[in-house]
């Protein structure tokens, strides 16, 4: 067939890859060019097959599915990208939507119905799970501000107030004000609470 549409699978777990690959192969319009483990594999693949579309995992190694949706967009802006996920938080859609990302749906979706969105996509269309924007908004978006975002980020591996105020060019005094403004916004107890609770909505 002439129309066969090129996918790009990109999920660090093998076992499910694989199982996409093989049940991808069954349809007679769409080919499966690469596989990759990994989000730089995942942008390596993409220059080398230029697939019509990257289906991506969102959490992986090295970047994950939200940064090479990115760098796709920048460097393949004719590949359509998809997101299918374990991690259907509402503020992930949201950054989704921000980089450029066509698709995004849970991992329990089935194989016809990936199939048929993976058409959808590469026509031009946009397919979001609809119980996943449904959560995103009622969601609502994040209510840190981009400092105070940052600074929880740079907490999250569990860096000391010094070293946080080292890396972000900024006094310990202010630091701690930023973490404790983040943790009472988010009703947190601590910041390490804080860092929880907003990677659960995907606002870090």
């Amino acid at each position: 067939m002439t129309d066969r549409v090129r996918v790009l699978l990109a999920d660090d777990e093998h076992l499910i890859r694989g199982a996409l690959a093989a049940l991808l192969a069954l349809e007679d319009d769409l080919t499966v060019v690469a596989e990759a483990a990994s989000g730089p594999e995942a942008l390596a693949m993409a220059a080398a097959h230029r697939p019509d579309v990257a289906v991506l995992d969102l959490q992986m190694p090295g970047l994950d599915g939200l940064e090479v949706a990115s760098e796709l967009r920048h460097r393949l802006p004719d590949c359509r990208v998809m997101i299918v996920t374990g991690h259907g938080r509402p503020g992930y859609l949201k950054r989704a939507l921000e980089v450029g990302v066509r698709g995004f749906l849970p991992k329990t979706v089935s194989a016809s119905d990936l199939a048929g969105i993976i058409r959808t996509v590469r026509a031009g269309g946009r397919y979001v799970d609809p119980e996943l924007a449904a959560e995103a908004i009622s969601a609502g978006d994040s209510p840190l501000t981009p400092r105070e975002t940052d600074v929880l980020e740079l907490a999250a591996d569990g860096s000391s107030i010094a070293e946080i105020a080292d890396r972000a060019s900024l006094s310990q005094g202010t630091v701690r004000n930023y973490l404790s403004s983040a943790a009472g916004k988010l009703g947190a107890e601590n910041r390490h609470a804080a860092v929880r609770i907003a990677r659960e909505h995907g606002w870090l």
